[in-house]
């Protein structure tokens, strides 16, 4: 699996269920990433899309313990048990968050992209902070770029073996 998030500093990656950043640079390379892909996310992330709506040209996998959740157009799962054993070919799927899906699912990941982002903002919900993880390298970084007023850098991590 593969994991993509856009991060500030100190690995924030929201607030008040909302992303920090509107960076459109990002959002293409999200979307580039995961087009025709499975996404895995939570609940709470996919009532933060406009209108509540999965995303489109994509399969979405929605995490969560509301066993009477339901959404038109979204796989709904209630659990990692319960993921890895619906039939899904898992391998090339992207988890997109949010900070719980995050943490249960980075350890089947073998690829995450992420976007840094050269700020420290308020947050209330953080990504694990690949640097500070021996089994984890940034393989990739491109040159600093400015988007909508904010430094980024896309990155690549691999899990080392």
């Amino acid at each position: 699996m593969n994991l993509i998030a856009a991060v500030s500093e100190d690995w924030g990656i929201g607030r008040d269920n909302r992303l920090l950043f509107d960076i459109p640079s990002d959002m293409k390379f999200f979307r580039e990433k995961t087009k025709g892909k499975t996404v895995i996310l939570g609940r709470k992330n996919l009532e933060s899309f406009p209108g509540g709506r999965p995303l489109k040209n994509r399969v979405n996998i929605v995490l969560t313990r509301d066993k009477n959740f339901r959404c038109d157009g979204a796989v709904v799962c209630g659990g990692i048990d319960e993921l890895f054993g619906m039939g899904y070919d898992l391998s090339d799927a992207f988890v997109i968050g949010g900070e719980a899906v995050y943490r249960q699912l980075l350890r089947y990941c073998d690829r995450c992209y992420i976007t840094k982002v050269a700020e420290k903002v308020p947050c209330d919900r953080y990504m694990v902070n690949l640097d500070e993880l021996n089994e984890w390298r940034m393989t990739e970084q491109s040159d600093e770029q400015e988007d909508n007023g904010h430094k980024i850098r896309f990155c690549t991590y691999e899990r080392v073996r």
